[in-house]
Parts: structure tokens; C-alpha cells; sequence
């Protein structure tokens, strides 16, 4: 793996982490993302871009006739790639043991030992 893949996968992002996600659940276009992963369009499109930078996500636009025929613009297809893969799988192991935080978790005493 580049030095550049490592490093993107230890900085991918909660956000980042949907953006994948929600692709690898069947949300393939920015639209369908940013509802998928309930975020803006200026964090989406601007996530998308960096994680194809990184190697992450590949991207296509689809076949501009079949967008004519729906009178809309073509949209542009994301898939992650197998280091994107790699980075979500990292991604979703330390959102669980995070999350394992709370769930069970008891308030400690103020200026009590834990």
C-alpha cells in the first residue's frame, strides 16, 4: 500500500466514514449520499473529491443519454475502491469500541477514582 493510502486511511473522518458507508449500501451518486448519510452537499462534494484524491473512491459519470431521457443533468457514480474498503472496515472498528463508550457506561462520582 502507498504511504499516501496508509495515511489517508488513519485520517478518514466520521463524516467520511458515512460518505463510505452509505456507498456500500447502494447510494451511489452525491444526491443519494448526501440523504443516505444526512449530510450537506458542501460536506459531501467536497468529501467525494478528497477521497478520490486519496485513492478511496473511484468515480464515472453515467451515460449522458439515459440522464436525457429522465430530463436531468448525468450524475456521477461513486464506488469505493479496495483501499476505501480497507479505510471503512478500520473506520467501523473505531466507531464500535467508541461507541462501546457509552452504552453500559455509568456517570462517575465527581473527583472519584474510575
Amino acid at each position: 500500500m502507498a504511504h499516501g493510502q496508509e495515511r489517508a486511511e488513519a485520517n478518514l473522518t466520521y463524516n467520511g466514514a458515512l460518505v463510505l458507508q452509505a456507498m456500500v449500501q447502494g447510494h451511489p451518486y452525491g444526491f443519494e449520499i448526501m440523504r443516505a448519510a444526512r449530510l450537506p452537499s458542501g460536506t459531501v462534494y467536497p468529501l467525494l473529491r478528497r477521497l478520490e484524491a486519496a485513492g478511496l473512491v473511484a468515480s464515472r459519470w453515467e451515460n449522458p443519454g439515459k440522464a436525457q431521457g429522465e430530463g436531468r443533468p448525468p450524475r456521477r457514480y461513486y464506488e469505493p475502491t479496495p483501499a476505501g474498503h480497507a479505510a471503512l472496515a478500520e473506520a467501523r472498528e473505531r466507531v464500535l469500541a467508541q461507541q462501546a463508550l457509552f452504552e453500559g457506561a455509568t456517570p462517575k462520582a465527581a473527583g472519584g477514582e474510575g
